[in-house]
């Protein structure tokens, strides 16, 4: 049975010279593929910092206690600060 994946090490400058050898279109996707890996690299972080989650849980506590203002409200209040 073959396994489902292989793991290489390739020394970094090896890699960056790759990346340098390819075309705009593979370089756009491999762009595109890195953004994505990023992003659920920062989620995951986020999701188990212990800062995020108590402001996570303090505002979830202050909207039940109806201590927010809307957007409708912000807006208005923008506005009569602005003239």
């Amino acid at each position: 049975m073959m396994p489902d994946s292989v793991e290489l090490q390739v020394p970094f400058t090896s890699l960056m010279d790759a990346i340098a050898s390819l075309g705009l279109e593979d370089k756009l996707k491999l762009l595109e593929l890195l953004e994505a890996q990023i992003a659920d690299a920062e989620d995951d972080l986020l999701e188990h910092d212990p800062t995020m989650l108590a402001e996570v849980a303090e505002a979830r506590r202050a909207y039940r206690a109806g201590e927010y203002q809307t957007l409708q409200d912000y807006i208005a209040d923008r506005s009569e600060q602005a003239s």
